[in-house]
């Protein structure tokens, strides 16, 4: 078993590039209705997690030095709000057991391959309904 039966590959997650404007980051996560969200560069390298928090303190920041304009939003870069040090990525040969502590500590896991290139992510949800199965079955040889 590994962690490819928990990942949700890179074409079905959503991303932001390290390019991408607060507005566009912005309008992505409030989309999806997400708290988090990953960031790559454009060859598709992990560059780290952006969250509400970052957005908030990007505007925060902002509107204290000037007054703020919407169009404001679209003169901000992602990479200029991004903490890179927030939900670090795992390897795709990450053992189940390292993998399994880094879902107890966040809500998604990014998944990197050894270029570290941005291949999925690994929820906790996915995780959590896989270890019910498991549960379900074993409940049921008793």
């Amino acid at each position: 078993m590994n962690l490819m039966q928990f990942m949700i590959p890179k074409s079905g997650t959503a991303y932001l590039y390290t390019d991408s404007t607060l507005r566009n980051g912005l309008e992505k996560m409030a989309f999806h209705g997400y708290r988090a969200i990953p960031v790559i560069n454009k060859r598709g390298k992990y560059s780290g997690t952006v969250t509400e928090g970052d957005f908030l303190r990007s505007l925060i920041s902002t509107a204290e030095r000037e007054p703020q304009d919407i169009r404001d939003t679209e003169k901000v870069l992602i990479k200029d709000i991004i903490n890179v040090d927030f939900n670090p990525p795992v390897r795709v040969d990450v053992s189940l057991e390292e993998l399994f502590t880094r879902v107890t500590e966040q809500n998604f896991v990014p998944v990197t391959d050894d270029r570290g290139m941005f291949i999925g992510i690994v929820t906790r949800r996915n995780v959590m309904r896989y270890l019910c199965d498991i549960w379900k079955e074993n409940a049921n040889l008793l």
